[in-house]
């Protein structure tokens, strides 16, 4: 789709990662935030993390949602979701960002006519350090799916 200016862009797309706590949520609201409402977009990750379980649903990781209010967008609302949470998985495009996430989207887009891309993209709670040498991995990943996303749907 990068290049060609006659292509339409897809009526839905679909983020997937291994827990939808950061990568994932970031690039869903990182796309949200620049088309609005003329894509239908989503994300879930591979399974649950641990969490409390006074807990109903698993919120995004504090330090992606610290760097996407950066930019003005609010994460805190987000509830993480696995593939099995979907109400639909009629996705146009599905693009993982973790090897695993690829798996699974080749199994969920078998026998459909669904575009797969592989994103490899960094775990920045893997980085350690003081909180801004954290929050600095993870502005790199958000500012990395940002141009990723700008280039990808030519917004």
């Amino acid at each position: 789709m990068t290049g060609d200016p006659g292509k339409r862009l897809p009526d839905a797309v679909l983020f997937c990662c291994n827990f939808n706590q950061v990568r994932s949520p970031m690039a869903e609201s990182l796309l949200k935030h620049i088309v609005g409402t003329r894509i239908f977009v989503d994300s879930c990750g591979l399974k649950r993390a641990a969490f409390d379980p006074d807990e109903d649903d698993m919120e995004v990781d504090p330090l992606a949602a610290a760097v996407m209010q950066e930019l003005g967008v609010d994460l805190t609302r987000h509830r993480c979701k696995i593939f099995d949470d979907l109400e639909d998985d009629s996705f146009d495009l599905v693009i993982s960002l973790t090897p695993e996430a690829q798996h699974r989207a080749i199994e969920i887009a078998r026998g459909r006519d669904a575009e797969i891309e592989y994103w490899p993209t960094m775990d920045p709670t893997l980085s350690e350090g003081s909180r801004e040498h954290r929050l600095e991995a993870y502005r790199q990943v958000r500012d990395g799916l940002a141009q990723r996303i700008r280039t990808r749907f030519r917004v």
